[in-house]
């Protein structure tokens, strides 16, 4: 099955999208470079009052890189960013990119086991992080092969006086204070930067061979993997997404920046996309309706990327309607299922297209989308990108499905993936040929429009976040008194998904939930930590003694359905 027999959604496609694009064959910071050339005093982003242009940002990302190479940074190294959305988030990605190094991207909310797997896993010799999260870092460091760790602040970027009055702010909403004593491994951002060169430094990369990025996913099962993407993989997927978007123009578009670079949807549809195309990011750190509004009325913002939750967020919060979000052209919502109410209100508010699309990490990310001008039909997650081909694969025969037959959905493209990480049986597993199996299953109408079915079997989507049942299961299995447990994803208005966890306590033992919930908050994320609890005294299970996690599901199902 090298070869689709059919591809329908060819003649859904309008004339301003081409079926194939050529791409350019280039290193992902050489869209900073150009856009630097380009338009060297545009704003490239803004900050809580911070302004920086095209020009400001490539120096900045320069002198980080020779100062990374000063450190012991050579090419093919990984870098590892722990950053919420920060103009040092931009430059520590990019810097990255231009001392040669591949960019692991680390989520800010990760507990200490599970950033030591990650750094172990990817050989990652620096840290980038936020004073924040430093010291979570720090009671592993000696456990990885960390070498260096380059701590920043929110207030390094901020203006006069707000850079004086954040950290008080910080503390009292946080509690933490993090008095840092830098050395010749902990280094501080800002201090590295006023000594660095801007000289560019010669580099020999080839594109369609060697990795940008290490982003890291869970997949079905097992611990975390990193899905190896080249600079190729995110400059096509970069590219394909302005062709989709052809309304918007170079150098006159501004963005809201409220998805987390560290997640691949926000680092290509909005950091990518607005350096590619020299747009205005507005940087929002962390989700912040009433923040979002304003931003959007005061800088006449034209496109907000987002998850469902964000869209929600905004049409709930009591303001809405003082502001004016007129400025509004186009959202792709991805992480989850788009609610139609939520898109349907979302386009009232606003007058712009609100549409959902399709994508893992694996595809760098995006592989199918709806139209944003053009035929969309409601519950499709719309039609494959140029370039991008996808069928279903029929569980009976073993080939390409029928049209409106369920099974697995399959991609290729110039966007997938290389492989994982030190993982060859793991990436073997992945692949039917040159298809990536993405484990979701589906169909595709006549007219080459595709639907989700189910997500992958098992993981749980929470506010964009991909949650791995087994990884929540683990740290249960290791409170005392747990004999048994079963985690599974219930719906949630606000998150999409919510995790609840099923609980058979050992013989002779209870287990007070609020204890159990505190053990979960000191090992998991936050997004992670069940929101529910129900204890049992025994779990359904096969003939085997299997635990059978659909029942659960399906019991929760029929809850709902009767109440």
């Amino acid at each position: 099955m090298e070869t689709l027999t059919k591809k329908p959604w060819f003649d859904q496609y309008p004339a301003e999208i081409p079926t194939s694009i050529e791409y350019e064959e280039m290193t992902l910071q050489g869209y900073l470079k150009r856009a630097a050339n380009e338009f060297p005093t545009k704003s490239a982003l803004h900050f809580m009052g911070t302004e920086m242009s095209y020009k400001e940002l490539y120096e900045a990302s320069l002198k980080l890189a020779n100062q990374l190479r000063t450190i012991g940074v050579e090419q093919g190294d990984r870098v590892a960013i722990m950053l919420a959305n920060t103009p040092q988030a931009v430059i520590s990605y990019y810097g990255a990119l231009f001392a040669g190094a591949i960019v692991v991207q680390t989520n800010p909310l990760y507990v200490e086991r599970e950033i030591e797997h990650q750094m172990t896993d990817s050989g990652a010799k620096v840290m980038i992080c936020l004073d924040l999260v430093y010291p979570r870092v720090a009671k592993v460091k000696d456990k990885t092969p960390l070498k260096h760790i380059i701590v920043t602040g929110i207030k390094d970027y901020l203006p006069f006086p707000k850079n004086v009055i954040y950290p008080f702010i910080q503390k009292k909403n946080t509690g933490i204070k993090v008095d840092l004593t830098y050395t010749d491994t902990l280094l501080s951002f800002t201090a590295l930067l006023e000594k660095g060169s801007k000289e560019e430094i010669p580099l020999s990369i080839d594109p369609k061979q060697d990795l940008a990025l290490l982003q890291y996913t869970g997949g079905t099962t097992g611990p975390a993997k990193g899905v190896m993407l080249t600079h190729y993989n995110l400059v096509v997927n970069t590219q394909q997404c302005e062709e989709w978007m052809y309304k918007m123009k170079h150098g006159e578009e501004v963005i809201i920046a409220a998805l987390p670079f560290f997640h691949v949807y926000g680092m290509t549809t909005v950091m990518n996309l607005a350096i590619r195309m020299a747009f205005k990011m507005i940087i929002i750190p962390k989700f912040d309706p009433k923040a979002i509004l304003k931003s959007i009325e005061k800088h006449k913002a034209t496109l907000y990327p987002g998850a469902p939750t964000m869209y929600i967020g905004l049409l709930n919060h009591p303001d809405i309607q003082k502001h004016d979000l007129s400025s509004i052209k186009a959202c792709i919502s991805g992480s989850a299922p788009l609610p139609v109410e939520v898109q349907s209100r979302f386009e009232t508010a606003t007058k712009g297209s609100l549409v959902e699309g399709y994508g893992l990490t694996e595809t760098s990310p995006v592989a199918i989308a709806n139209f944003i001008w053009g035929r969309r039909k409601q519950g499709s997650i719309g039609v494959p990108w140029p370039d991008t081909d996808v069928t279903i694969l029929s569980a009976e025969a073993g080939e390409e499905a029928e049209p409106n037959e369920v099974g697995e959905i399959m991609i290729k493209g110039p966007q997938v993936m290389k492989g994982y990480w030190n993982q060859p049986e793991a990436t073997q597993a992945s692949f039917r040929g040159d298809w990536f199996l993405t484990g979701d299953m589906g169909y595709m109408d006549e007219e080459g429009f595709f639907y989700i079915v189910d997500r992958k079997k098992d993981m749980i989507i929470a506010g964009g976040f991909n949650i791995y049942p087994r990884e929540v299961e683990e740290v249960l299995y290791e409170y005392d008194s747990v004999q048994e447990v079963c985690v599974i994803g219930v719906p949630d208005p606000y998150r999409g998904e919510t995790v609840k966890a099923f609980i058979v306590p050992k013989e002779g033992q209870s287990i007070n939930e609020s204890d159990l919930d505190e053990y979960c908050r000191k090992h998991l994320a936050a997004f992670k930590v069940p929101k529910f609890y129900e204890f049992r005294d025994e779990l359904p299970k096969t003939m085997v003694g299997k635990i059978l996690r659909r029942v659960l599901v399906e019991e929760e199902k029929k809850k709902r359905e009767n109440t």
